[in-house]
């Protein structure tokens, strides 16, 4: 199978095995698109929307699709400055109480637990400089557990998603 940049393949992994084409299909079509109607994922797949229905229904049982949600221009809302912050904290092996303080965080988009001299990879998103400066002193420096932070700002973003590749390339999938 021959992939663009723009496919849609996830490693084959337990759960990934346990999917077939058609569910793949489903996945990739909503990535691309949440709010695609299931009468037109049938129209596509040349099956009948009830089944879409109850496929759709059966991914989200089992914890493949976890959600649905809207994409919000950071810029356009006046949060145009994204940062990493690497934290150090105290915390033990297998402890990982700072970072769900820094998980409550509203502008911590997310919080990755990791390996190495730091303990934590935190990405956010604030208006500007001054705020990133607050935010550093005021919340993630308010943690007591933490001991340093390393921030980069970023300057551009030149590929952000939440796609997973699935295993299926839909620019290459026929259509009926």
């Amino acid at each position: 199978m021959s992939h663009s940049l723009d496919t849609l393949d996830v490693p084959v992994t337990s759960v990934g095995r346990s999917l077939d084409d058609t569910d793949r299909q489903i996945i990739g079509f909503l990535q691309r698109d949440a709010r695609m109607a299931n009468a037109e994922i049938a129209r596509r797949l040349g099956m009948a929307p009830s089944a879409i229905f109850d496929r759709i229904k059966k991914l989200e049982e089992r914890h493949i699709i976890d959600g649905y949600e809207a994409r919000v221009n950071a810029k356009a809302v006046g949060i145009g400055l994204t940062a990493f912050i690497f934290v150090r904290g105290e915390d033990g092996v297998g402890d990982t109480k700072t970072g769900m303080l820094l998980a409550k965080i509203p502008e911590a988009q997310e919080v990755h637990h990791v390996a190495g001299e730091d303990c934590y990879l935190v990405k956010v998103r604030v208006p500007d400089t001054d705020s990133l400066g607050t935010l550093l002193r005021e919340r993630i420096g308010a943690i007591k557990s933490v001991r340093s932070t390393r921030t980069t700002i970023v300057l551009g973003t030149l590929k952000e998603t939440y796609r997973l590749p699935i295993g299926f390339d839909l620019e290459a999938a026929p259509r009926r």
